[in-house]
């Protein structure tokens, strides 16, 4: 038998995957706190309904990589407290996000999230902890796709100038 080619639950993760595990859940804290605030600017019901699935999203991913880092010892990042839901009129116009920079932020977030997937499986030796990237990079990918349509679709979508050749 090879090398690290047991049960993977039973094999150490190495420091690359403890910091990818550990700062993912960091971030994706981070983001399902401000995903929460957003919620409370938006306006857009679409733009509404993708934020409570990408909270959601993230509440099945934090779970199963609190797991994970409990099991190997390792401490839990902080977590924002809970968001409350407040009412988009409340908040002076001038202090509130617009849809379009919601989603862009969203976008943005995203597009990250699948660069962060990506460097932890390629950078894991652990099996187990490739796939759950890997699942959360197909998870991204579905969101982004989300995203996309309904960026084109508000006609939120700032493109780049198009290359035509003449």
């Amino acid at each position: 038998m090879g090398i690290l080619s047991g049960n993977q639950q039973q094999e150490p993760l190495h420091y690359g995957e403890v910091f990818s595990l550990w700062s993912y859940l960091s971030v994706a804290k981070g983001d399902s706190a401000s995903y929460q605030t957003m919620y409370n600017h938006a306006g857009d019901k679409e733009l509404k309904r993708l934020l409570e699935e990408l909270v959601q999203g993230i509440r099945q991913e934090t779970q199963e990589i609190e797991e994970v880092l409990k099991v190997n010892g390792v401490v839990l990042p902080p977590s924002p407290p809970e968001r409350s839901v407040a009412d988009a009129e409340d908040i002076p116009v001038g202090a509130r996000l617009n849809d379009p920079e919601i989603s862009a932020a969203i976008s943005l977030n995203i597009s990250q999230g699948l660069v962060a997937c990506s460097q932890a499986i390629g950078q894991s030796t652990r099996e187990d902890v490739a796939m759950l990237f890997g699942k959360f990079h197909m998870n991204k990918v579905q969101a982004g796709a989300k995203a996309l349509r309904l960026n084109k679709e508000k006609g939120w979508l700032v493109v780049p100038p198009l290359h035509k050749k003449n």
